[in-house]
């Protein structure tokens, strides 16, 4: 395998199916090194797989869920308006970083070992590594280099920081909060901001108490909201993913959710999540020439004046920068 170290052989041999080189190739991606750059025309440029983003709270069963997706989206998946099985499943699941390795807990993939045999499903863990918002810095990436492998749906499990994460809403193609009975209000929700971030809400564990006033509520926030500029109303799922029990709806309304995006709103969620990630990248080139400006000696002079009362830290930034 060795022969496969370039970032080009990784590529060929992950589309021919070569799972050991597909981990490989991600692992280029999750390093963010030179190599990585090098993908990026092969792999930005490719079709994009239908990636939906699974987030939510913690303890909502979000990795259950996601679990039994898997095998719904093996066995039914709509393409071009004709059912047929989809070939493969991709799974990233993004775990918390390990306080001692940098890595990704795996907790999520510990839970999966049903298919960990499959050779129809591919999961892998991404750590967060301190970023906010419940997503990896690599996520985007590692779609990119999922969908060149020619995966054609890809599941997309964020870490539950308690409230919405908001990133994945600017990675994947559709986004699913989940929630529980008894998981809070309409105003909550509305405060969380999951109004801009849902396009699908699911209320698992519906078979407790408490399912269908947790349905009232998201209706009620739907209600009273101004609308969505493109014109897309989210769906409201039951789900007891335990049981099995709803997840073909969920299936339904990725379907609704993907005809959707075959007129104008398509090409402008491209767009949003084109101009998101460029956003991304421009902000992390200008974090790294700040930490490179901040470990000069102009910089320390400068710091000295501020400290001393001979300038103020804004002329000092300015002057520094216009350097």
């Amino acid at each position: 395998m060795r022969a496969l170290a370039a970032p080009d052989a990784l590529l060929d041999a992950a589309r021919g199916g070569d799972r050991v080189a597909l981990a490989r190739l991600l692992s280029v991606v999750e390093n963010d090194s030179a190599a990585s750059r090098t993908l990026a025309a092969a792999t930005w440029t490719a079709p994009p797989a239908f990636s939906l983003g699974i987030t939510g709270a913690p303890g909502a069963g979000k990795s259950t869920l996601t679990d039994r997706l898997i095998a719904a989206a093996l066995e039914r998946f709509v393409a071009d308006g004709a059912e047929r099985p989809v070939s493969q499943v991709g799974v990233l699941c993004v775990d918390p970083t390990s306080p001692f390795s940098g890595g990704a807990i795996l907790g999520d993939r510990v839970r999966m070992q049903e298919h960990a045999l499959d050779e129809r499903v591919f999961i892998r863990s991404l750590a967060t590594r301190g970023q906010h918002g419940g997503l990896s810095v690599a996520v985007p990436d590692a779609l990119a280099a999922l969908s060149a492998a020619r995966f054609e749906f890809v599941i997309v499990e964020t870490v539950g920081v308690g409230q919405v994460e908001l990133d994945v809403a600017s990675t994947t193609t559709m986004t699913a909060v989940v929630v529980t009975p008894g998981w809070g209000d309409a105003m909550q929700a509305a405060k969380a901001g999951i109004l801009e971030v849902a396009d699908l809400f699911i209320v698992n564990k519906a078979d407790r108490p408490g399912a269908a006033d947790a349905r009232r509520d998201l209706a009620q926030m739907l209600d009273l909201g101004a609308g969505r500029r493109d014109g897309w109303r989210p769906p409201i799922v039951e789900t007891v993913a335990t049981e099995d029990r709803g997840l073909e709806d969920v299936l339904d309304a990725v379907d609704g959710f993907r005809d959707h995006l075959r007129g104008p709103a398509g090409e402008a969620r491209a767009l949003a999540r084109a101009a998101a990630m460029m956003r991304r990248i421009a902000a992390a080139g200008l974090a790294r020439s700040i930490d490179a400006l901040v470990s000069t000696p102009a910089f320390d002079a400068a710091a000295a004046e501020v400290a001393a009362g001979t300038t103020d830290p804004y002329g000092a930034v300015a002057a520094l920068l216009s350097a």
